[in-house]
């Protein structure tokens, strides 16, 4: 079911609005490097600033072990935001108690105060009542918006439990992207609807493998997790990544899949896992005994790119090799120029592919380019994910 948004909310003068936004960003002694996350908020913050509301952004960035850490606070985010946005940001001390109140109260219409690190606290990953009651209260909102897709398959505290202490729970324009495009993939392709899925393992994508497998007219298998489906089909894979406990589940989706699932038939192998290793470009089925494959190989690039072309949907989800090392990443680049130059809408997701696009300049040549990674393999699998069940249904 569509969920309501922020167009749904009307004038907001006078309202507080507690937003779930992603800004997991890097940071490098105390600086930015990729504000991408932070720019992708941009129309949902503009959007509730228009509409008079008084904007308390919540966030989390990185995985702090023991509370507050220095290198993990928010401060350089208010600061980018205030550049991009073009008006001051407010930096809370934390994400709850008297100072947060004390800011949140002073908030004019139009607005914005940043809370530092939400998993500063460790309630917030457990989803603490209390926690997130807290968060609320202390805000003072009555209204709350999760723009924060890559954050929507974990039911913490600051993206699912607020829910239940405000008013009204509603999606960001960013959220509303995100399930409109992955929807289509889910619930209504276009066809033919072809799937490029790559990545290290097998266990990684077994249910968006079964999820995907019924909708699509193609589904492209490169990557480590090839090497797996090579073994189940008694192929030699010399050195090459294998999950050995996932050799029957290979066999079994190679026979369900009825020839829609589509193996690399070259790759390049190499003789250490090293950017300098010795490598060649073979058929799959003449890997030298002690050589490991690391990426598809050109005539494998050239069919993936043509599925690409035939399609009205294509959708990508991971790398065809190993992305970081040069010799190894010209099929994840191949792939990348092949959904920029596809006709019909494409869809990509997962660090590596993102990367790629956004490293050949390419990302505005993408109809949809998914800020969630774990989030996006979730939803094509199928799962509810907990920051987006709370929100409410559109009439």
């Amino acid at each position: 079911m569509a969920k309501q948004t922020v167009r749904d909310l009307g004038d907001l003068a006078g309202t507080r609005v507690f937003v779930r936004v992603d800004y997991n960003v890097p940071v490098e002694n105390g600086a930015i490097t990729d504000d991408t996350r932070i720019r992708a908020s941009l129309p949902t913050l503009q959007h509730l600033i228009g509409a008079h509301g008084r904007l308390v952004l919540a966030s989390h960035l990185g995985r702090p072990k023991k509370g507050p850490a220095p290198e993990l606070s928010l401060k350089p985010v208010a600061a980018r935001l205030a550049e991009l946005l073009g008006a001051p940001v407010d930096m809370a001390p934390d994400c709850v108690g008297p100072e947060v109140k004390k800011r949140a109260d002073a908030l004019a219409d139009g607005r914005v105060l940043l809370l530092e690190n939400v998993r500063f606290h460790p309630e917030e990953e457990k989803n603490d009542a209390e926690f997130a009651r807290r968060l609320i209260a202390d805000s003072g909102a009555t209204v709350f918006v999760n723009d924060a897709f890559g954050t929507a398959h974990r039911a913490h505290a600051s993206t699912e439990g607020v829910s239940r202490h405000v008013k009204r729970a509603v999606a960001g324009l960013l959220m509303e992207k995100e399930l409109r495009y992955l929807g289509l993939a889910l619930h209504r392709p276009e066809h033919p609807f072809v799937a490029i899925l790559g990545g290290a393992k097998v266990s990684d994508k077994i249910q968006v493998i079964e999820s995907l497998l019924p909708r699509v007219d193609a589904l492209l298998v490169g990557g480590g997790m090839a090497y797996t489906f090579f073994r189940a089909q008694g192929l030699p894979t010399g050195k090459s990544l294998v999950e050995e406990d996932k050799v029957d589940l290979a066999r079994g989706l190679l026979q369900r899949a009825a020839g829609k699932l589509k193996l690399p038939t070259d790759h390049v192998v190499a003789a250490a896992f090293k950017e300098d290793a010795e490598h060649r470009t073979l058929p799959v089925g003449e890997t030298p005994e002690g050589w490991m494959g690391l990426d598809i190989g050109p005539r494998t690039a050239e069919a993936f790119a043509r599925e690409a072309a035939g399609a009205k949907l294509a959708l990508w989800n991971g790398p065809m090799g190993v992305f970081e090392m040069k010799p190894f990443a010209q099929g994840t680049l191949a792939v990348a120029r092949a959904l920029a130059d596809a006709p019909g809408t494409s869809i990509v997701g997962g660090g590596d592919s993102v990367a790629a696009i956004t490293q050949m300049g390419l990302a505005e040549k993408i109809d949809h380019v998914s800020t969630g990674g774990g989030a996006s393999l979730e939803f094509l699998s199928g799962d509810a994910l907990p920051g987006v069940e709370c929100l409410q249904e559109a009439s």
